[in-house]
């Protein structure tokens, strides 16, 4: 059985991957501020919106509780799991205000999960990051 592809905003192509993964139920991209731009099939748009505002609301309660142990302000997180009898839901940064999270059932691998997400937020950074193209010199007036 193949995964749907993802279908919602513009980089949900980084999920893919992901979804494919055996275990992964649903995946999405958020901006830190906890806006959706990209979801998995199977999460409505309200779901989806819901998954990226507490998104953010997680990793920010992740951040200020790593912060109430250290006194460090402002740690970097490498990723916020929430274990639950129903599965997984993992976030992780994804370059400048966005985050990748996800959930997975139960038995998911999550050392092959984080292993995918660490690959896809690599592809996303570099996607952010690319520079814009320009026309190709022999299809310019």
């Amino acid at each position: 059985m193949s995964a749907p592809s993802p279908t919602t905003g513009d980089l949900a192509w980084v999920l893919t991957p992901l979804l494919e993964l055996p275990g992964v139920q649903h995946a999405v991209v958020a901006t830190g501020d906890g806006l959706i731009e990209g979801a998995s099939p199977g999460l409505d748009r309200a779901s989806g919106e819901r998954v990226a505002a507490m998104t953010a609301t997680l990793h920010a309660a992740a951040r200020a509780f790593t912060t109430a142990f250290t006194d460090a302000e402002g740690p970097k997180l490498a990723q916020t799991v929430v274990e639950s009898d129903l599965g997984f839901a993992v976030v992780v940064p994804a370059g400048n205000n966005t985050t990748l999270a996800l959930f997975a059932e139960p038995g998911a691998k999550l050392g092959d999960i984080a292993y995918q997400m660490q690959v896809q937020v690599t592809a996303l950074t570099r996607a952010m990051h690319a520079p814009a193209r320009q026309p190709d010199a022999a299809t310019r007036p």
